[in-house]
């Protein structure tokens, strides 16, 4: 049997966000299922907008995740090899100069969307006179070049979406070399997939018509193409998930919201499947029940409050010891064990944390709360004695609606924004027992 290997080809031009970490994922996880071997790639040919600070935080993002890989490359190192392919495929005839200048394009672009066409290009340069070329090298324009796509039916049989058909004449020949020599993606792509011996790919179905153009390029290159796996889009309501879409990078998630590896790669890896979504703590459980088969066809839905969720599921599993590192990565070491251990079954993110104990060690400034000072001070003196406890909270409201007749948000908001100066976050019964009883007091009779 062919050993696997999958890949992941991010684009260092941005930070990795929810919809390109499931590609990663997904792909790791194939390989990992089936004792295969796992690729990372920069497609780093786009040279203005391609930036190291990005390549470096990716690698960080996947090495968080604990997505580890067993070679990787940038394509800028290998364009003697794009090069030798380019002259072999214009030797095919596969390939063919353009000398349209980008207006000229966009012009043929709107002329062709007003008549109600699909902007398919019309292969004009395809039938340029020699002397109509030299006539554009003689002004100077320096050519793109574009791949010959076949007009004839192009399938293949998909992991996800099952058998995919295509229309060649329905695809515009894309661009494979840009006018300053530089090439793009498409071609640059395939050629790694052969030389690396890429055996399965999963990614995006806004890939779908990329797949069917170079399904041609494997067909041209006399190779035969990996096998493809198109997942549905993720959305956030009506939107589709890019990169350029604030909050949802993995960056974020980690480092300002606090949620954990393992929830992100459980959550994003099952997304979309007819499996259940829970929180594995290891990659290797993971891969284990990872079946490509069960994902859906159908749109992805993505909602931040179902993995904040899942997030908290794990949280409540963890020991301290498993924590340690991730509350130095957010700046809160000073958490100990005891305070750990009394607060995660309330914690939803592992930055919630910090709130707890700035509400429990740091008297809150009120005074621009106008609270009612005199409910305050009668609520300090009915305050259970003795030590407090889960349960204090409880005979301690009872108390207060018995002797005031309070009840609902007229009795618990006044106590919850003298204790904590906030009308809403953790469970006052969940905070009253880590709040010293007479600096309960004394918020209560201070504000």
């Amino acid at each position: 049997m062919t050993k696997v290997i999958t890949r992941f080809a991010p684009s260092p031009t941005g930070m990795l966000h929810v919809g390109n970490i499931r590609a990663a994922l997904l792909n790791w996880l194939y390989a990992k299922k089936h004792n295969g071997q796992f690729i990372l790639r920069f497609d780093d040919t786009d040279l203005e907008r391609s930036k190291q600070e990005y390549k470096d935080a990716i690698e960080e993002d996947l090495k968080f995740l604990n997505i580890h890989w067993d070679q990787t490359f940038n394509q800028l190192s290998r364009l003697s090899r794009y090069d030798a392919i380019k002259n072999l495929l214009l030797d095919k005839k596969r390939l063919y100069a353009c000398y349209e200048t980008p207006e000229e394009l966009e012009l043929k672009r709107k002329f062709q969307l007003s008549k109600g066409l699909p902007p398919i290009y019309d292969r004009a340069s395809l039938n340029l006179t020699e002397e109509q070329a030299k006539k554009y090298i003689e002004q100077r324009r320096k050519p793109h070049y574009r791949f010959l796509v076949n007009h004839e039916p192009i399938s293949w049989h998909d992991m996800i979406k099952g058998e995919v058909k295509y229309d060649g004449k329905a695809l515009s020949d894309p661009i494979v070399i840009r006018a300053d020599g530089s090439m793009t993606y498409m071609l640059c792509s395939v050629i790694d997939d052969i030389d690396y011996d890429i055996t399965h790919i999963i990614r995006g179905e806004d890939h779908v018509s990329n797949t069917a153009i170079q399904m041609q390029m494997f067909e041209a290159l006399n190779t035969t193409p990996p096998t493809f796996g198109h997942l549905s889009l993720i959305i956030n309501k009506d939107e589709k998930i890019s990169k350029r879409v604030g909050g949802f990078e993995i960056a974020t998630l980690r480092k300002e919201i606090g949620i954990e590896a393992m929830a992100i790669a459980s959550f994003f890896s099952l997304l979309g499947s007819s499996a259940q979504i829970l929180p594995y703590k290891s990659m290797e459980k993971l891969a284990n029940q990872f079946e490509i088969s069960s994902f859906s066809k159908s749109p992805t839905i993505y909602q931040p409050e179902d993995l904040e969720r899942l997030n908290h599921k794990l949280l409540i599993s963890l020991d301290f010891d498993t924590v340690k590192e991730r509350l130095k990565e957010i700046d809160a070491e000073y958490i100990d064990e005891n305070f750990w251990l009394s607060v995660s079954p309330n914690l939803q993110t592992l930055r919630d944390v910090k709130d707890w104990w700035e509400i429990c060690h740091q008297t809150p400034n009120v005074e621009t709360l106008n609270l009612d000072k005199e409910y305050l001070k009668q609520a300090a003196e009915l305050l259970p004695k003795g030590e407090i406890t889960k349960d204090s909270w409880s005979i301690w409201t009872k108390e207060i609606t018995n002797i005031t007749g309070r009840k609902g948000k007229e009795l618990f908001l006044p106590l919850r924004l003298a204790l904590t100066a906030r009308e809403s976050g953790p469970e006052i019964a969940s905070v009253l027992p880590l709040i010293d009883r007479e600096e309960i007091i004394k918020r209560l009779t201070s504000a």
